[in-house]
């Protein structure tokens, strides 16, 4: 009987196993939008569309993907609290002047590899800009603009704590026992919940097999930050960044998501899909997977400049019971 129950519980941590606190985080939060899509959505859907068939409404888009965050973030919290019995700083968010300069320089870097990618398409005519400050929400494009802000900062926030700080730290410390070092562990957190993260979108509007691979390589390059740091500053600069200046600068769907266009520059992608990523954005493209090349390059120079060398966060494997103060 022993036998059985250490399967889930692991005695000296006094707490459930990697495993089953990975795949029960991931049910609450499958329960919790589920809820929230019958008991919010669905009414204020019916109510706002009448039933006349005219199609999603770009506000109530707006609000599904802010509480969809809050999903997240709550149940995550009570996973910390919970499942993990470890405090949320754990995650990798601390507020101090180290992450706030690792959350601009990451901001930065999005900006400036997406900027790169829209000039490189510009100056191959591989893209036309019809018009300028373009908005199909029922707001002043300045209000749209910021709402968008808002909910990319959100996004990027949420699905890094998440994925990389609640998923990868867990995946981690599960596989670090017997023969599996903790860089070992490391590395494998890194994939399995890279692979986790492009399933998330496999889902999105004119998603198939390669852009979720392409995702997942995006998985893989929003992570590295959190290897090398143990900290999701620089994870979450670039996700919101790159998300926001995609989507709302530059008019490129995001991840194929167009329904609530609204950009500076009204962008129309041609040229060849290989390159671009076509419709679904250009993380499904090559220029995508070379700026997501440099991108590394980026954040491993400013790593060994800020911290002096470079060393995987072998913490990210491990787990130190909670003080019984």
């Amino acid at each position: 009987m022993q036998a059985v129950v250490e399967v889930f519980w692991n005695p000296t941590d006094r707490r459930l196993r990697a495993f089953w606190r990975v795949v029960l985080h991931f049910a609450v939060i499958f329960v919790g939008l589920q809820l929230v899509s019958a008991v919010i959505l669905r009414p204020i859907a019916s109510a706002v569309q009448g039933g006349d068939g005219s199609g999603p409404n770009p506000l109530l888009a707006m609000v599904s993907q802010i509480l969809t965050g809050l999903v997240y973030v709550f149940v995550t919290i009570l996973a910390a609290k919970l499942l993990d019995r470890r405090s949320f700083s754990d995650y990798g968010i601390v507020w101090n002047s180290r992450w706030l300069r690792d959350l601009l320089f990451g901001l930065l870097l999005g900006a400036l590899l997406m900027g790169a990618i829209f000039v490189f398409e510009l100056a191959m005519g591989w893209i036309t800009v019809g018009s300028l400050f373009l908005t199909v929400l029922p707001l002043p494009f300045a209000a749209s603009f910021l709402l968008f802000l808002v909910l990319f900062i959100l996004v990027g926030a949420y699905e890094e704590l998440v994925f990389r700080g609640y998923q990868l730290k867990n995946i981690a410390e599960g596989f670090n026992f017997g023969r599996i070092s903790g860089r070992n562990a490391v590395f494998l957190g890194w994939i399995i919940s890279s692979i986790l993260f492009g399933l998330l979108h496999a889902f999105n509007p004119g998603a198939t097999a390669y852009t979720t691979f392409k995702i997942t390589l995006g998985g893989l390059f929003l992570a590295l930050p959190f290897m090398l740091t143990g900290k999701l500053a620089l994870s979450i600069g670039i996700h919101v960044a790159w998300n926001f200046f995609q989507g709302n600068v530059f008019g490129f769907p995001v991840s194929g998501n167009t329904a609530m266009r609204t950009a500076i520059f009204d962008t129309v992608q041609g040229g060849p899909a290989l390159w671009t990523g076509g419709g679904f954005g250009p993380e499904a493209g090559l220029l995508g997977f070379i700026a997501m090349i440099v991108g590394s390059l980026a954040v491993v120079w400013w790593v060994k400049r800020t911290r002096g060398a470079l060393n995987l966060s072998l913490s990210l494997a491990e787990y130190r019971l909670p003080s019984e103060d």
